[in-house]
């Protein structure tokens, strides 16, 4: 539920930026500068003119609508998961605490004129719940890590090496949604049942293990 909000109040920022910008924006044309001087995350207006604000509004602004397209697709897929293992309320958190901590890295270590949108920082701090969430688990974490770990690894070296992508973005949403997800989530405590056999007594080991049934070894 979290997760389709989200996603529609980007594509609904993104049908404002249309109107003013006009049709050139899917494209990454149009009078774009229009939009970057009413929303965008713009340094050197933070820090000089106190437009905190623009932290927030420039993560749900886009340049084009590949740009919108790429970041929607990724909210989509790790919201939902995050969604799923550590509730909406607890989600959103993690995403916001992103959006202000990577919004936070492009006003103090990116050039003062350079404007800067997008939800990629937020979404990054996904990506670091996701992490955070496979180490909580321990062993039976382990594999989401290392099935993930090579995607993280990708898209490292495009942010770091694509000149128009924000790293300062990235990487301040990679860490902090990794920290933020390590405070608050808690994985579940297995629950085992002690079943006794009744023609034996003894204790079987799992509630699936049926009477008689001598346990497996590994």
């Amino acid at each position: 539920m979290m997760t389709r909000i989200l996603v529609l109040l980007n594509v609904l920022a993104f049908v404002w930026e249309l109107s003013v910008a006009g049709p050139g924006l899917l494209s990454g044309g149009g009078n774009i500068m229009a939009v970057l001087q009413a929303g965008s995350l713009f340094p050197a207006a933070v820090l000089q003119d106190g437009q905190w604000w623009r932290i927030v509004t420039g993560a749900f602004l886009h340049g084009s609508i590949l740009h919108i397209g790429v970041n929607m697709m990724s909210l989509w897929i790790l919201g939902r998961f995050i969604e799923a293992a550590i509730g909406r309320v607890r989600m959103l958190v993690v995403y916001l605490v992103a959006l202000v901590a990577s919004g936070l890295c492009v006003v103090y270590f990116s050039p003062l004129m350079v404007p800067t949108v997008g939800a990629s920082g937020a979404i990054f701090g996904l990506f670091g719940a996701l992490f955070a969430i496979g180490f909580k688990l321990g062993p039976r974490g382990m594999e989401l890590v290392k099935a993930n770990i090579g995607i993280l690894v990708l898209n490292l070296i495009i942010t770091f090496t694509v000149p128009s992508i924000s790293w300062q973005a990235h990487v301040g949403g990679l860490i902090s949604g990794f920290i933020v997800t390590a405070l608050i989530y808690f994985p579940p405590k297995p629950i085992r049942a002690r079943v006794v056999d009744a023609n034996t007594g003894a204790y079987l080991e799992s509630e699936i293990q049926s009477p008689g049934e001598r346990p497996h070894s590994l």
